[in-house]
């Protein structure tokens, strides 16, 4: 399966998890408290990072792919990053970048 990957931060990540619950209609999948949210339906791969400095932003796009096995980066002509990544390989990096999840 490939679904669109979206990264957005956030400055208030729990209205932000209570909000994104509700328009998707489903709770996230993994969250790692005052950091992280992720949501994974059908169609999109949804991540959330908290950050303090008050400007919500889109951090880069991408696919979440079943078939790839490793994590690719590339840029596109108007400087937007897209990722290429596996559910493995995400929820590795989740684990190893933020904390466990709850």
């Amino acid at each position: 399966m490939r679904r669109i990957h979206v990264a957005l931060a956030v400055d208030d990540l729990e209205a932000t998890i209570a909000d994104y619950t509700a328009r998707l209609g489903a709770p996230p999948t993994a969250v790692v408290t005052g950091k992280y949210a992720l949501w994974r339906t059908p169609e999109v791969n949804l991540s959330v990072n908290a950050d303090a400095s008050g400007s919500e932003r889109l951090r880069h796009l991408g696919f979440e792919d079943d078939e790839v096995a490793t994590k690719s980066e590339t840029t596109d002509v108007n400087g937007i990053t897209w990722e290429s990544f596996s559910p493995a390989w995400q929820d590795r990096g989740i684990v190893e970048i933020y904390g466990p999840t709850r």
